[in-house]
């Protein structure tokens, strides 16, 4: 068994890193400052999506993301905290499966955070932005880090706190299962799984796949 964790939302909460380092890009270039509401319903998608999304041109999208991971690159340890029961699930879950990790945030800083909470040591695979030209909702993620692992996806399952995740791993041809411990509301999950594949955190999620 394989079992794949998104980040944010899921795992981890970096809300407050996240929206900071939003504010300094924006103020960076003199603009006003989206609201924390705007930026956390994008908190999923690659940071250039976000930054057009929230109104900046797509031709500059990249001089944002450079002013954002200065800052965030500074103060992600400290303003990042481990959701509820996360370590416990990951402690449960290494007793039956393989692990790995699929986000969209960069790599270098996703080991960076999962290395300073302690929690690196449990996955097999860490599959960021950087290493795949289509991001979720794309299945490319997911296909990288069974193909990292040298496994076919019997078996695999995806937990993920945003339909971007669901949609992934169901083009990926593997299960997955929604927690609404992060950014998208049960309702907006209930539109791209089943009630029964949604649960409150990562813990109760890795009981329904494990036990």
């Amino acid at each position: 068994m394989t079992i794949l964790f998104d980040l944010d939302g899921t795992l981890i909460d970096s809300t407050e890193a996240i929206l900071e380092s939003f504010g300094v890009a924006f103020r960076s270039f003199g603009d006003e400052i989206p609201s924390d509401e705007l930026i956390k319903a994008q908190i999923g998608y690659p940071l250039d999506v976000m930054f057009v999304t929230l109104g900046v041109a797509s031709e500059r999208a990249s001089e944002y993301v450079e002013a954002y991971k200065q800052h965030y690159r500074k103060i992600s340890c400290a303003k990042t905290v481990l959701l509820p029961y996360a370590k416990e699930s990951l402690e449960l879950a290494s007793k039956y499966a393989t692990l790995g990790v699929v986000t969209t945030k960069t790599a270098k800083y996703s080991i960076e955070l999962l290395e300073y909470n302690d929690i690196m040591h449990y996955f097999s695979v860490l599959v960021g932005r950087e290493d795949v030209q289509n991001p979720k909702p794309h299945p490319e993620p997911i296909l990288k880090a069974l193909s990292k692992l040298q496994i076919d996806t019997k078996d695999v399952w995806m937990i993920g706190d945003t339909c971007m995740d669901i949609v992934s791993a169901k083009s990926a041809n593997i299960q997955g299962i929604a927690v609404t411990s992060g950014y998208a509301s049960k309702e907006s999950l209930q539109s791209c799984t089943d009630s029964d594949k949604i649960v409150d955190n990562t813990l109760k999620a890795v009981q329904f796949i494990t036990l």
